[in-house]
């Protein structure tokens, strides 16, 4: 537990978690010690910038998480706060902020990794008007919240962001685009917005400087596809939310036929830091290749879950098994999948990789927008390749084929496999379509789709070839091709496992082994976490 001051407790135990804390909300004051036996305070107990998983990490996005009140303005302005934006409009011109991004080296942090000041750049070129300026914060991935954090934590400084970008761009208005599943995010931004409008820090003639810019918030209905750009603006624009093909790009025909440069959440949130800073200052930090920090959604078999920033280059070793705390209980690690539902998964052999966009891109995974999910042993390699694949079908937005029909092509193809039906030529077949989809889809959710199936056959091909050819799944987790049977001599007649199984498929007398009923037998393990003598296998 850590307090207000620094302070933290450890080895609570359940009752006395709750106490403390109750003391704490009524009289916000350090308790006292707790009595004699119980855990104390002590001065060995290491502070939280001792602890491994806030040690290793480096904190620019989420410098102010927990440190201000988001709903504060004040609180904001106090830690530096809209200095970023005075920095802007009144000591340097539209160019020089662009320049300046372009020094620092930030890429876009929403899974492509486009240069951003590249980006701001052939936005400001085009001398159409109106332009606009979209954040987007349609986080879709499973698992992943590091958007909805940030906006929660720290909304003015997406704000300040994107308002900087409106003026490096020559735009007057700005959309943020939000799932409707997170209320709270909506709320802290629209709450941010009003109070930003009140200090003059949005609207007309900011800061007295003639500069004019607004941010309206457009809640999006749960679309994973949204999340790509165009499909968002269309979504944005009251139609359905369908990719188009590229070019042109947004940067010259974007929302409303008009240029528009969109973002995500992270990004903007890391422009304030660049100009107070400088972009030398970012590029410092990282790899030259991939500069600054990432914030990753850690979660899976690990310890330590939640989000970590960490400078790009942070080996994967690293992330997982320090910041992590490693594997949890007694399995072993397996494999890693980074970059959401299209990402790829990646063995042991490739924890010395640097978590950069190229590093990850080249072994067959992605960055992504930062999701990280960690696999023990008990993970079968071929389920989460049609998990995934499952998910993919599931959000396809129809347009092109290669995604609606091949994805589902892929998809059964998968389920045979896990079943027990499938033969050694579907390997190939399989290898063949993930291909296929990937280089003929329109957009890039389709392109990547495919990824975990690729990565899988790529580095767990044993996997499938004991599906395929022994019709045995090594992790135990395909039920059709597990078979359970009761060692007699290892059974000790106690009875448990009869007692446990849901469905009564295992009969049992006294002082006789256990009997299992294959044919009513659904492999739901229970029996086997019930049996200490390990006689079920």
């Amino acid at each position: 537990m850590l307090l207000p001051g620094g302070k933290v407790f450890q080895v609570l135990s359940e009752e006395r978690f709750t106490e403390t804390l109750r003391g704490l909300i009524s009289e916000p004051q350090l308790p006292t010690l707790p009595p004699p036996g119980e855990p104390r305070i002590e001065p060995d107990i290491p502070g939280i910038e001792h602890i491994d998983f806030f040690a290793k990490q480096r904190l620019i996005v989420l410098r102010n998480r927990g440190h201000i009140d988001a709903e504060s303005i004040e609180e904001y302005i106090a830690h530096d706060g809209y200095l970023a934006l005075y920095k802007a409009l009144t000591a340097m011109t539209p160019e020089g902020v662009i320049e300046e991004v372009k020094l620092s080296g930030l890429r876009g942090r929403g899974g492509a990794g486009f240069p951003s000041g590249t980006k701001w750049e052939e936005a400001r070129k085009y001398a159409t008007f109106p332009k606009y300026v979209i954040c987007n914060g349609d986080e879709g991935d499973p698992g992943a919240f590091m958007d909805r954090s940030l906006m929660e934590s720290d909304p003015h400084a997406v704000l300040e962001g994107m308002m900087v970008c409106g003026y490096a761009i020559g735009a007057r208005q700005g959309y943020i685009y939000v799932r409707a599943e997170y209320p709270l995010a909506i709320q802290m931004l629209r709450t941010a917005i009003d109070r930003a409008r009140r200090k003059g820090f949005l609207g007309r003639n900011i800061l007295g400087t003639g500069f004019d810019f607004d941010i309206d918030i457009y809640p999006g209905a749960g679309a994973f596809v949204c999340g790509e750009s165009t499909a968002l603006m269309f979504s944005i624009e009251g139609k359905r939310g369908m990719p188009r093909i590229k070019p042109p790009r947004s940067t010259e025909s974007g929302l409303w036929g008009r240029p528009t440069c969109l973002n995500n959440v992270e990004t903007f949130a890391n422009i304030p830091q660049i100009l107070l800073h400088g972009g030398a200052w970012f590029r410092s930090i990282g790899m030259e290749d991939s500069t600054g920090t990432k914030v990753f959604s850690l979660t899976g078999a690990v310890k330590n879950v939640g989000l970590v920033e960490v400078p790009m280059g942070t080996d994967l070793r690293t992330i997982i098994f320090e910041i992590g705390g490693g594997i949890r209980g007694n399995a072993h690690f397996k494999a890693v999948q980074l970059g959401g539902p299209s990402g790829g998964c990646l063995t042991e052999q490739h924890l010395h990789l640097p978590a950069t966009f190229d590093t990850l891109q080249a072994a067959g995974a992605m960055m992504g927008s930062g999701g990280v999910v960690v696999m023990d042993d008990t993970s079968c390699m071929v389920d989460v390749a049609r998990f995934f694949t499952q998910f993919s079908v599931d959000e396809s937005c129809g347009k092109c084929v290669p995604c609606r029909v091949g994805l589902k092509v892929l998809l059964g193809m998968l389920e045979k496999i896990i079943v027990g039906r499938g033969e050694p030529s579907d390997l190939d077949r399989l290898e063949r379509q993930a291909v296929h989809i990937a280089a003929t889809s329109h957009c890039g959710l389709g392109q990547a789709a495919p990824n975990p199936v690729l990565s899988t056959l790529r580095y767990f091909r044993h996997e499938y070839e004991a599906h395929v050819r022994e019709k045995r799944c090594p992790a135990l987790v395909c039920t059709d091709l597990i078979r359970f049977e009761v060692d007699a001599e290892a059974c000790k007649r106690c009875g448990v496992c009869a007692k446990v199984c849901p469905v009564e498929a295992i009969s049992w007398r006294k002082k006789e082994p256990a009997v299992l009923n294959r044919d009513k037998c659904i492999r739901c393990k229970a029996c086997i976490r019930a049996c200490k003598f390990k006689a079920i296998h």
